[in-house]
């Protein structure tokens, strides 16, 4: 789930403000921010795309995401992630629920903690192209050591949202982020970030 994370993270993390940055991506980035700070509510149906070195599809997989304010919650399959802005539960989709304090969460890209500001001295970044229709920017990592290369961002010119990020990891394998639908108005029931345990199987076990 490491890179489903830093994906969502790069997706919900609209107020970057990195070293280096080129003012122009960064009026890119702060046009999908305001979006973001001013929505009461975000739905987005998502693809996650990976990609080998050899440009073979190896496989799709279906991502759904909630969120409001410090709320949220990620289904991928079986596996279900719900934060209620204090706890989050982690269901694995088979047989184990990990339960953590979000401060712990947070150190693994939550989305509070982008939405925070606080990913804002990990990366460098740059606007690199502007064509088809989307403004794309790259983000280099400033700590080498990162399992990643680099990450682009496309963010589409019509609506100003992101569309599309792109990891290429230090094996040239890439990882992609699709946006199929992105709901910034959504209205969404106080309900959907409760951890509910008769909802997972009986037999599956609760870890703090």
């Amino acid at each position: 789930m490491s890179k489903i994370a830093l994906l969502l993270s790069l997706f919900l993390s609209p107020f970057l403000v990195l070293g280096q940055n080129d003012p122009q991506a960064k009026k890119v980035i702060d046009a999908f921010g305001q979006q973001v700070k001013a929505s009461k509510g975000i739905q987005a149906n998502l693809k996650l795309v990976s990609i080998s070195s050899k440009g073979r599809n190896t496989g799709t997989k279906s991502l759904g995401l909630s969120m409001r304010g410090d709320k949220y919650r990620l289904q991928q399959g079986k596996v279900d992630i719900v934060c209620d802005g204090k706890t989050v539960y982690n269901y694995d989709g088979n047989k184990t629920i990990t339960k953590s304090p979000v401060e712990e969460g947070a150190q693994t890209l939550s989305p509070q903690k982008l939405l925070a500001g606080s990913y804002d001295k990990d990366f460098t970044y740059k606007l690199v192209s502007s064509k088809g229709g989307f403004n794309e920017i790259e983000l280099l990592p400033i700590d080498k050591r990162k399992n990643f290369q680099k990450v682009n961002l496309f963010f589409s010119q019509a609506t100003k949202a992101l569309a599309k990020a792109r990891i290429l990891d230090k094996s040239n394998n890439i990882t992609e982020l699709v946006v199929s639908s992105l709901n910034l108005k959504a209205n969404l029931a106080e309900s959907v970030f409760v951890f509910n345990r008769a909802a997972y199987p009986k037999d599956a076990e609760i870890l703090d």
